[in-house]
Formats: structure tokens, C-alpha cells, sequence
């Protein structure tokens, strides 16, 4: 099927739900409109291999005989968040404070979504860093593959180095 991607537009919305298992997931445009395929590898071409359900999106789409798909991500924005809730080693921290925190590259180690959480390596360091669950959601990420190419602001919580915020690499280049 050939595929004319001189009609492809710009699309500001919603991830519906997405699920990387499955390999895809929808996103709804704020504009309204049909649900757009988002396919794990227009994903992954934007340096992710998950984006967590209700994330801000904007994607290139284009339409075809199946309906209107993704072919290109731009960016991607956390979700919302309508509770307040926080771990508690963050508690005490000032979010200017994580925002100034250096990127440092990294490397999942494993990361099992059924846990909650997970370990990353940082270029360069012996040590791991420990990967929370609610720090990936408020991330805009909702999983990790082992070896996936990271960005991370790290600080030393209570129980060691961990993630405060994590970034797909490539989209960190622009930070």
C-alpha cells in the first residue's frame, strides 16, 4: 500500500492508552477527531519505548486506508497530575533544585513494571541508580526495556542514588 506522506499534519493531543507489549496504543487529538495509531517504532524513533497513558503529545500523523497513524513524535509532556502525592525522598527537596540537577547518560539495567521499579547505570560510574515507577509516570514514561539509552537527573535520597527525573536520551540533546 503505497503511502502519500505529503499529506502528514501536525497533532496536538493525548495518549489514550499505549501498550508496549502489544507494540502500540492511540493518541486522541485536542482537536477531536478519529483515534491516530501510535506504533511502538514511530516511538522508538523519537528515543522511547513506552509514554505513559494521558501524556501530552504532538506527532506528525498522516491518514491512510486503516485510518490516521502516527508517523513521527515531536515531543512529549507528563502527564497531568491532579494528586499531590510525592515519595518521600523527594519530600524535602526543592523542585528547582531536581530541575538544576545535571543529565547524566545512562543505561537500564532491568526494570520490572510489576515491582514498581528498577536499576540504571550512568555512564562512567560503578554504582546504580535506582528507578521508581512514579518517577517514570511523572516522566511521561510508563516502562523501560534493558539497555534503553537514558537521560537522568539523579540526587541522593534516603536510601541512595535514584532517578529523580528520566528523560529519553535523545530528546534530552534539546534540554
Amino acid at each position: 500500500m503505497p503511502e502519500d506522506l505529503n499529506n502528514m499534519y501536525r497533532v496536538r493531543g493525548h495518549v489514550k492508552w499505549f501498550d508496549p507489549v502489544k507494540g502500540f496504543g492511540f493518541v486522541v487529538s485536542d482537536e477531536g477527531g478519529p483515534d491516530i495509531l501510535l506504533h511502538v517504532n514511530v516511538l522508538r524513533n523519537f528515543g522511547q519505548s513506552s509514554v505513559a497513558d494521558g501524556a501530552g503529545i504532538e506527532i506528525m500523523t498522516h491518514r491512510t486506508d486503516r485510518g490516521v497513524q502516527a508517523v513521527e513524535v515531536i515531543s512529549v509532556d507528563p502527564p497531568a497530575r491532579t494528586d499531590t502525592m510525592m515519595l518521600a525522598d523527594f519530600a524535602e527537596l526543592d523542585p528547582v533544585e531536581i530541575a538544576a540537577a545535571p543529565l547524566e547518560a545512562a543505561r537500564v539495567k532491568w526494570f520490572d513494571k510489576g515491582k514498581g521499579f528498577g536499576f540504571a547505570n550512568v555512564f562512567g560510574r560503578g554504582e546504580d541508580v535506582f528507578l521508581h515507577i512514579e518517577v517514570l509516570r511523572r516522566s511521561g514514561l510508563s516502562d523501560l526495556q534493558p539497555g534503553e539509552a537514558l537521560a537522568m537527573r539523579v540526587i541522593s535520597g534516603k536510601r541512595g542514588r535514584m532517578a529523580a527525573q528520566v528523560l529519553a536520551w535523545e530528546a534530552a540533546l534539546d534540554d
